[in-house]
């Protein structure tokens, strides 16, 4: 079981992605998990914490409400906002089809818990989409000797992929896809990264195991059980007063 820290602040997260390095990282994880999340469906989607991303790819995601959830709001992402812990979630048992974890595994006080909350709120064959900094990859590497400094991202847990998968198996999760990305080494310098562009390539074909992140969508499977669609609207599945107006509203890039 990873130790219990206090989770990082959405600024904290924000400042790293605003930077070369972490928005590239966050645009090839968009990619992905666009394609993901692209032939999803029901009424509920939830994306609880970790990198603050804009909502930008999920707007070919067919789910009608998208509902954020975080420690503190940002001014990324337009449309409802719960302020809660990932690890205790306002969210009614069964009322949510599919949930998205970008990084929020990586940087949460107990990850184990926050997935334990994820297979309650998720209906029978809810989808589960997530990504996670790979510790057996370059970027883990660079995590072992700047971890201690309690910078972002490397003072994040870097769960392994197979702790992540048994974990969802022994919740009743079956992972449907799965993808590794980022073999470049981190290193933010445009000339560089440049250069060392054709590692990307080459890693998906050859080095997949070893990628900085992976991303999985997996599915709550229930022996047995049909999904009976609730008869409540979004405000209703969650408890009184969870639902906060974000900061900002429109379209966002």
């Amino acid at each position: 079981m990873s130790e219990k820290r206090a989770a990082p602040q959405p600024w904290q997260l924000r400042d790293w992605i605003e930077q070369p390095l972490g928005d590239w990282v966050l645009a090839c994880e968009k990619r992905v998990l666009k394609r993901f999340s692209s032939d999803l469906f029901g009424y509920y989607l939830l994306q609880i914490g970790g990198f603050p991303l804009t909502d930008d790819y999920l707007q070919d995601c067919p789910v009608r409400q998208k509902i954020r959830l975080d420690l503190q709001p940002t001014a990324l992402a337009s449309g409802p906002f719960i302020q809660s812990e990932a690890e205790s979630l306002p969210v009614a048992t069964d009322s949510v089809d599919a949930v998205v974890l970008p990084h929020t595994l990586d940087f949460a006080r107990d990850p184990h818990q926050v997935l334990r909350e994820v297979e309650r709120v998720l209906i029978p064959e809810g989808r589960l989409l997530l990504s996670g900094f790979n510790p057996w990859s370059l970027w883990g590497l660079w995590r072992l000797f700047l971890a201690r400094s309690g910078r972002l991202p490397w003072s994040g847990h870097f769960l392994t992929y197979t702790r992540i998968e048994d974990w969802l198996n022994l919740m009743g999760f079956d992972v449907e896809y799965s993808e590794f990305r980022i073999f470049r080494p981190p290193i933010g310098r445009a000339g560089v990264a440049r250069k060392l562009r054709f590692l990307e390539r080459f890693g998906r074909r050859f080095l997949s195991p070893v990628g900085g992140v992976y991303l999985i969508r997996a599915v709550r499977r229930v022996s047995t059980v049909t999904p009976i669609r609730p008869a409540w609207s979004p405000i209703k599945a969650l408890e009184p007063g969870a639902i906060k107006p974000t900061t900002r509203e429109g379209n966002h890039g």
